[in-house]
């Protein structure tokens, strides 16, 4: 068994820049890396906006910065999974008395007990399943066009969905690309009314409603996209697209399951933080108010944050949760 202050889930900007809040606070965080050392932002190719990189920087050494940095002040790294977590919930009357220590184990067998936890598990975009997808990724294939579409100026680029999100993804790439194709699998948009008109107003953008896509094509790139009309009617059509990007606009997945018996989340998965801050609330039952905080208990990132999902948007909150876990611990 480890004793640790404080115990940092996640190695995306979130989970780094907390680790090096945490550590300059002499609090000598723990941080387990997880699956995907860096997050989600290493799926893509290059980070221009980010601050203090103005050339641009590949997200792996943008990554290797801040790890190194976090290292500096004495962050411990512990590469592996949390498998499993035993938060300590304030009672159905609300007490916190005695505050026993959260606890983590990662793969399993080690058990890591925390006064303050910060869960920086970040969100995995959702993709279609094609093989084409993985072998283009990072080569073509997006799931951020306010990360990757300034690349594909004057360009011609698809983007998956039908929703809000996929619609606002279509409007921003139109300002920056040559044409958008709008591959829409039903023969309508999902979208909010404003959402829709701004789509179908918008001369660079062409929706294909009813069509779905079969695979990407290339050399070493994405440079075209099969789509299939109509699946299974009797009018049903081969179309082939001439693209250069390929952006999936059809949501995410917060990583959060692991902890939905201990922290209170959103329809769709979010953990739900205190007045847009880092503190979480316990899970909302008949006894229990939905206001009851978890003392010890902090979300940064992409994990809680259902809108922005930018780097620099979860570097800022990985800061203000290492903030409120030190003002925390300091209270113990």
């Amino acid at each position: 068994m480890n004793r640790v202050k404080c115990l940092i889930i996640g190695s995306g900007p979130a989970g780094y820049t907390a680790a090096i809040y945490a550590s300059r606070a002499n609090l000598a965080p723990v941080l387990i890396e997880g699956p995907q050392l860096g997050g989600q932002l290493t799926t893509t190719t290059e980070v221009e906006n980010f601050p203090g990189y103005p050339d641009g920087v590949e997200p792996f050494t943008m990554m290797d910065d801040m790890r190194r940095q976090a290292e500096r002040f004495g962050t411990t790294f512990v590469s592996g999974i949390v498998t499993k977590v035993e938060f300590s919930l304030p009672s159905l009357q609300g007490g916190t008395e005695g505050r026993p220590p959260h606890k983590v184990w990662a793969e399993d067998t080690d058990l890591y007990e925390a006064d303050a936890v910060i869960i920086a598990t970040g969100a995995s975009a959702k993709y279609l399943g094609l093989e084409s997808e993985r072998t283009y990724r990072g080569r073509g294939v997006s799931a951020c066009a306010t990360c990757d579409g300034f690349f594909y100026r004057k360009k011609t680029v698809a983007v998956v969905g039908g929703g809000d999100t996929a619609c606002e993804e279509a409007n921003y790439l139109a300002g920056l690309c040559e044409k958008v194709y709008m591959i829409v699998r039903k023969p309508y948009l999902r979208a909010s009314e404003i959402m829709q008109q701004r789509v179908l107003n918008n001369p660079k953008i062409e929706v294909l409603f009813e069509h779905n896509t079969l695979c990407l094509t290339g050399e070493g790139k994405v440079q075209g996209a099969d789509l299939i009309y109509r699946k299974g009617e009797p009018d049903e059509a081969i179309k082939h697209i001439a693209i250069d990007g390929f952006f999936l606009a059809i949501g995410h997945h917060p990583n959060t399951e692991l902890f939905k018996d201990y922290v209170a989340r959103d329809a769709e998965g979010y953990i739900i933080v205190k007045d847009n801050g880092t503190q979480c609330y316990a899970p909302i039952t008949d006894n229990r108010s939905p206001l009851t905080v978890i003392p010890g208990i902090f979300a940064a990132g992409d994990c809680a944050d259902p809108h922005y999902r930018q780097a620099v948007v979860a570097a800022g909150s990985g800061a203000k949760a290492a903030i409120e876990a030190d003002k925390y611990i300091k209270s113990l």
